[in-house]
């Protein structure tokens, strides 16, 4: 029995879970708040997918006369060949049967509908990637068969990350959304529904607390809300979540009170730390009670309540999320598509953190800077994250990290990637980021070494022009450089690209997309993910569109708000570019189509590129800088070396010189430096390991040298200690 039932409903995620209900949950604990947390999400997902509900599902499919496409109709003919498997494919994609994958990846194994088609050459796409992916792959395209199967002749919503999606995108009054909850309940409702019941009888909650991300399960937390309030009427119902803090701010619509009776914006600790004080009290007058940031009904009128004067809480007192009910082990690792970082996404379990609450650069212009969940700024503590991280590994076993930064900061970075390696934790990481120029080489490195495999980054529209009008801080030319950086530093970067921005000439979508094949071509990206501009109402162009040359066309409000329809004053139609876009995009990721002619991508006319063939290339052309800021800390990475002393005698003159060898996992380095200042640099290298608590700065270390020594720059710029600092010896 709990005060508290933490749900998110179906759907979000297959291989982990969406990290709201964890970091709750994790802040509750400080506060000796009892709760009880539940993925309804992948409950259904392995409830429907098991030989014996799809078993039962073919045979209503049958009984209803629903199959009636040519794919369902090889579907259902084959559907012992989907049968047999399926509980055994399911076991594979949460690793427990590794061996399966020898006969999965087999081309003739899995009864192949529809979504086989995309199959190109198998070779081509996994054949670096193992046989393991490639059987996660094939049984992947085998489940979005059965998915499809599920669509057209059960429950036309469905689908494995989203449910009836559509009645939460641009839902500006809550009319088709209540129709559909006075129908009746679908197979898959039912389905979620009776694991709720299960969930209400085990935990007796006073308040059900359900979290929305996505609209892609708004429908469901209102279809567990109508079963509550239904069933267990004494129980309270609370909605929160990333949709409801961008659509639900303007909301007035009572009806959307039958089923909830709170719903919270923004940071959820401290109104639902008040909400629990108020289902708990003997006195229930609202009136008597302080809220934050909560909606409820008020004399058949929806009342924002804002009366605390209690502060948030800083991001060091929420605690550590707790991921403890979920069912970790029961995840399904799945790979929809050829693309390395979608794989990241989709494949394998992340423990979820935040580096900082909120966006530290905050201008982006089709952002909503204006949210607090992105405006307000607030790093924590690198000994804090470790701590943290520590803990979570404990609690599941797991020690890769998703940090869901809206931007992580390179300085936080890189004070959490010494803290790793201080602490000698082995852990895999990855994050978003801005590719900014305090990317450097040496900070490159050293991410890499503390674990981090890979980050994502807005390269948006890829035109100098437009990124000053984004206010993104970046050039193109500096993309460039710090992808060049973190690939060399075996970081994988994936770009999020845009087109449609508002003023963007076909020009300029032409002249980005060679921009793209360049710096794909130069491999300085690895992945990367075109979609089209759309329009906020909390972003600087939703709140100023006459600046941006377009025409916003607006509704009533009185349910959702954050998606607005909008005229582009261009009048071009850019939506024509999505298919030639996305398409050289997958070929580029998969190292080819490079030589082919950018029209060629396109099926209408298009405008030779403005961009020269070398432009990426000249970008990365720059002189040594042989400059250090003295503030810079001085990391050494590598081990002790093996010294030999030598002398030359050279025009009657002995030289005495030691011989530095420096082995790290795969090379040998091998430095000769005078016998004075090599000693100098032998007592130094202990010092400058990250395990030293006491970090040497660049003008510590030259002050140090000086004292025996005549210019320092001189020595750290030669060519020996050039090839050191290549060797792990960095400026960060």
């Amino acid at each position: 029995m709990k005060d508290i039932l933490l749900i998110t409903p179906p759907f979000t995620q297959l291989n982990t879970p969406y990290p709201a209900t964890a970091y709750i949950k994790g802040f509750f604990n400080t506060k000796k708040i009892s709760a009880f947390q539940c993925d309804l999400g992948i409950e259904v997902i392995l409830e429907l997918f098991t030989e014996q509900t799809f078993s039962e599902l073919f045979n209503l499919a049958f009984k209803n006369n629903t199959i009636v496409s040519e794919n369902c109709q090889r579907i259902y003919t084959l559907r012992q060949d989907y049968l047999k498997p399926l509980n055994n494919v399911i076991a594979f994609l949460q690793g427990k049967q590794p061996t399966f994958a020898r006969l999965l990846a087999t081309d003739n194994y899995l009864p192949q509908a529809s979504r086989f088609d995309q199959l190109d050459d198998m070779e081509w796409a996994f054949g670096s990637m193992g046989l393991q992916d490639k059987a996660k792959h094939f049984a992947t395209l085998y489940l979005e068969d059965l998915s499809d199967f599920i669509v057209e002749c059960i429950d036309p919503n469905f689908g494995f990350s989203r449910y009836a999606e559509r009645l939460g995108q641009s839902a500006n009054n809550f009319d088709e959304l209540h129709a559909e909850l006075q129908q009746e309940t679908t197979y898959i409702d039912n389905s979620t529904l009776k694991l709720l019941d299960q969930k209400l009888k085990l935990v007796q909650p006073k308040l059900v607390c359900i979290s929305v991300p996505f609209p892609g399960n708004l429908y469901s937390a209102f279809r567990c809300a109508q079963f509550i309030k239904t069933n267990y009427p004494n129980i309270k119902t609370s909605l929160g979540g990333g949709f409801p803090n961008t659509e639900l701010r303007q909301l007035t619509d009572t009806r959307v009170f039958g089923f909830f009776d709170f719903i919270t914006l923004d940071d959820g600790e401290l109104p639902l730390e008040l909400l629990h004080n108020f289902i708990t009290s003997t006195e229930k007058e609202s009136s008597n009670f302080e809220f934050k940031r909560t909606f409820i009904l008020e004399d058949n009128l929806v009342v924002y309540k804002n009366n605390t004067a209690k502060p948030d809480y800083k991001q060091a007192f929420v605690g550590t999320p707790d991921y403890s009910d979920l069912q970790l082990d029961n995840y399904i690792s799945v790979i929809e598509i050829a693309n390395p970082m979608h794989s990241l996404w989709s494949d394998g379990r992340w423990n979820k953190l935040t580096m900082a609450h909120g966006c530290y650069w905050g201008k982006c212009t089709f952002c909503d800077i204006s949210l607090d969940y992105i405006k307000i700024y607030e790093p924590v503590a690198a000994k804090l994250l470790v701590d943290r991280m520590e803990q979570l590994i404990a609690q599941t076993g797991e020690n890769g990290f998703h940090f869901v930064d809206e931007a992580a900061p390179p300085a936080l970075m890189k004070a959490l990637a010494l803290e790793i390696i201080k602490r000698g934790l082995t852990v895999t990481w990855w994050t978003n980021i801005r590719f900014e120029k305090n990317f450097t080489k040496d900070l490159c490195l050293l991410l890499k070494t503390s674990g981090c495999i890979a980050v994502s980054g807005g390269l948006e529209v890829a035109s100098d022009r437009l990124l000053k009008l984004i206010d993104k801080g970046v050039t193109v030319a500096q993309v460039a450089k710090v992808t060049r950086h973190l690939t060399e530093a075996n970081i994988m970067v994936h770009s999020y690209l845009m087109y449609g921005y508002p003023t963007q000439t076909e020009q300029e979508t032409v002249d980005s997309l060679e921009m793209v094949r360049q710096l794909f071509e130069l491999g300085i990206i690895q992945s990367g993910f075109w979609h089209q501009f759309a329009l906020t109402a909390h972003s600087p162009i939703g709140k100023n569109p006459e600046a941006y040359n377009i025409t916003p066309h607006y509704n009533t409000i009185t349910f959702a708000n954050n998606d607005v329809d909008f005229t582009d004053n261009t009048g071009i139609d850019h939506s024509k570019f999505s298919f030639g876009l996305k398409k050289s995009l997958f070929n580029f990721m998969h190292g080819i189509g490079f030589d082919i002619d950018l029209q060629d991508w396109f099926d209408f006319e298009i405008p030779s590129t403005t961009i020269q063939p070398y432009y990426i290339e000249d970008c990365l052309t720059e002189a040594q800088n042989f400059s250090t800021k003295p503030n810079a800390k001085i990391v050494w990475l590598g081990h002790e070396p093996l010294v030999e002393a030598f002398s030359k005698t050279k025009k009657g003159h002995t030289f005495h010189q030691l011989k530095l060898t420096f082995h790290d996992k795969t090379e040998t380095l091998q430095i000769n430096l005078n016998k004075d200042e090599g000693n100098w640099l032998l007592n130094k290298l202990p010092e400058l390991q990250p395990t030293n608590s006491n970090a040497v700065t660049f003008g510590k270390l030259k002050t140090d040298f000086e004292i025996d020594f005549e210019n320092f720059e001189l020595f750290w710029f030669s060519k020996p200690l050039l090839e050191l600092q290549d060797f792990g010896l960095l400026s960060v």
